[in-house]
């Protein structure tokens, strides 16, 4: 394992509301088992209006942005036991990266040296800074840009859109490739914010996991603009994974993208059906993503999961841990996808 700083199927809808937040049954794919047939999906309405788009881009200031506080503070107590014991998994599925379509989009690129990222890949424009309010404190978290029917849609934690029970993130909003401030792309606003219903209802480790539905930049879909990484379900475990964030908490600074890699192992400490990776990642990382089949070279891979905990003592306090991306995500993803 190393762990190093770097610079820098669908599912049809049974309801939904554009105002508010609903509970929804969505219809499983078709790789899903006959036991799995629906799953909860809990979809929330965010900015939709222009004029709240705006407002949550005014928001988003410089200074705000470096004084948000990382969100792992909002689960750091809880429960990390595994409320169902399991995680339904299903058939393999993987679906294809993305390509962006902006022509000034440089060619990918990357260089790994002296343990440091230095060159470009599609991590760098794939991944971002998310930030949102909740209870009157701006929080940070990161979030990767994933291949979607619509082109806008975002992977993170579901810590980082739901209290998990409790309120739901205001001021949502994702920056693709922050670099100590940059902000190459702009800021993307959300029009809707999707968890699961284990996660809304009872903060349940196992599915901390969400999609957030961006609004348009200038008229641009988001993956058009940066790309979309390819997204797994039901994927073998115990593989080497590669996990990337933007660490806020000592030593680091929230200025760049931070990585881990190495084999995953499952929890054995506190009881949840992660997948823990020996990480030295700290606050602010949450939601961001893990990949399987990473190619160094390309920056690409095959997303499986995010950065969703850390226990603060015992035997597997060195490693990160994330939720295995199963029948439940994948429903979840579908019904992202389709917004």
């Amino acid at each position: 394992m190393r762990s190093n700083l770097s610079r820098t199927f669908l599912a049809g809808l049974a309801a939904l509301t554009l105002s508010g937040t609903v509970a929804v049954v969505s219809v499983a794919p078709a790789t899903a088992q006959p036991s799995e047939a629906a799953s909860n999906v809990v979809v929330h309405s965010a900015a939709t209006a222009q004029a709240a788009q705006d407002r949550v881009v005014d928001y988003w200031t410089p200074q705000r942005m470096r004084a948000a506080v990382p969100a792992e503070v909002l689960v750091a107590d809880k429960d990390k036991s595994s409320a169902g014991g399991t995680v339904a998994a299903g058939r393999p599925t993987v679906v294809p990266q993305a390509k962006a379509q902006a022509a000034a989009k440089p060619a990918p690129s990357a260089d790994f040296v002296g343990g440091y990222y230095t060159g470009g890949g599609e991590i760098v424009d794939t991944t971002g800074k998310v930030f949102f309010t909740l209870g009157g404190v701006n929080y940070v978290c990161s979030g990767s840009a994933v291949s979607s029917g619509n082109k806008d849609v975002v992977l993170t934690a579901g810590h980082c859109v739901n209290e998990g029970p409790g309120a739901y993130a205001t001021n949502w909003a994702f920056v693709p490739a922050y670099d100590d401030g940059a902000r190459p792309y702009g800021t993307f606003t959300a029009r809707q914010l999707t968890t699961t219903a284990q996660w809304q209802n009872s903060g349940d480790f196992d599915y901390d996991v969400a999609f957030a539905v961006m609004n348009t930049v200038n008229g641009a879909h988001l993956t058009d603009v940066v790309g979309g990484q390819s997204i797994g379900f039901n994927q073998a475990r115990g593989q080497y994974m590669y996990s990337f964030g933007y660490p806020q908490a000592n030593p680091y600074d929230g200025s760049d993208i931070a990585w881990c890699h190495g084999t995953v192992v499952q929890d054995t400490f506190g009881g949840s059906t992660d997948q823990g990776l020996d990480c030295n990642m700290t606050g602010g990382s949450s939601g961001g993503p893990w990949f399987v089949n990473y190619s160094e070279a390309t920056g690409l891979g095959t997303l499986n999961s995010v950065n969703s905990f850390k226990y603060r003592g015992g035997s597997m306090r060195n490693y990160m841990f994330g939720p295995y991306l199963g029948t439940v995500a994948q429903t979840l993803y579908g019904s992202a996808a389709s917004l």
